[in-house]
């Protein structure tokens, strides 16, 4: 089968077997090209690509596929915190082979439906939709909450509605460039102003941590999705003055037997707006090696880039 295999500093699209082994092997339809992508290529991951993916069970099932592997033995994953195994939850694309190929085999507990409204090519948005779920989870988003999102990107765009779907009061978006502020003006984020009560920091900088803290009022929560270069200094001293609560949010997971997969699959379905707008590019598997050169400029207009195998 047809697979894009990392080959730092780039990519490459090789023959491999098909996968064998435990699980459902899984058709791929589509597999989304995100930042951490590209970073496994600078941490010298040789792997095959992909953790945003969705296709086809063999009686024609559509599904997504959780992009991160638990034990599914310890206390964290029993509890479904499987982002928190204690053995350390698999990674594909990084430390395991990923999902931009043809085939893959995954646990049969990773698997999740789509729900009827969401093609499974555009399943591969799940992923992210996820990550996105879970900060507002972590954040405990609801009715009289006032959000503001710092980057959007499109975990940008998917946090803003999910905070959106949970039934925050207000939800603000800071964008930077003009497709940005079209997304944003879709889904009907505003602008942002002051004194929020949860601020999420989607871009991954310094510069937005110092900015969400800034956003936050007195006792507010700032909740952070990705990891952060070393040498980045945190704005704890302007937390500290206002109180401010600072809070990771890694992955995603299961909270109290609803999976975050699930209900960002039924997010995506009940907003098509969604993926119409934040899938820009479609490349066929060939031309992999284009897709990711596309994928690094987020400046001309570009969300998600998808492979399609």
């Amino acid at each position: 089968m047809k697979a894009v295999r990392n080959a730092p500093p780039t990519i490459e699209v090789v023959d491999v077997d098909e996968p064998d082994g435990v699980g459902e092997l899984v058709r791929v339809v589509a597999t989304g090209i995100c930042a951490s992508d590209l970073k496994y290529l600078q941490f010298g991951s040789t792997q095959i690509a992909g953790h945003e993916f969705a296709g086809l069970l063999d009686d024609g099932t559509a599904v997504a596929v959780e992009g991160f592997f638990g034990c599914g033995r310890c206390e964290q994953c029993e509890q479904g915190l499987f982002n928190m195994c204690i053995e350390g939850p698999t990674a594909p694309g990084m430390l395991s082979p990923g999902g931009m190929s043809e085939w893959f085999r995954a646990p049969r507990n990773m698997l999740v439906p789509l729900p009827s409204g969401l093609d499974p090519a555009d399943g591969c948005l799940v992923e992210p939709a996820s990550v996105a779920w879970h900060s507002c989870h972590q954040a405990g988003i609801g009715p009289h909450c006032r959000v503001a999102v710092v980057g959007a990107g499109a975990i940008g765009i998917l946090t803003a509605a999910a905070a959106q779907q949970m039934g925050a009061a207000e939800v603000d978006l800071e964008a930077r460039h003009p497709h940005q502020h079209d997304a944003r003006e879709l889904i009907g984020a505003g602008l942002p102003t002051s004194g929020y009560d949860v601020v999420i920091e989607t871009a991954g900088s310094e510069s937005g941590l110092s900015r969400a803290v800034e956003l936050a009022r007195v006792g507010g929560t700032v909740v952070h999705l990705g990891f952060y270069p070393p040498g980045t200094v945190w704005p704890m001293d302007a937390a500290f003055s206002k109180e401010v609560a600072i809070r990771p949010s890694l992955g995603y997971c299961s909270h109290y037997r609803r999976r975050d997969f699930a209900e960002a699959a039924a997010l995506l379905a009940s907003r098509p707006e969604l993926t119409s707008t934040l899938i820009t590019h479609r490349f066929p598997i060939e031309d992999a090696v284009e897709a990711f050169r596309v994928a690094q400029d987020k400046s001309k207009g570009v969300f998600r880039v998808v492979v399609e195998p």
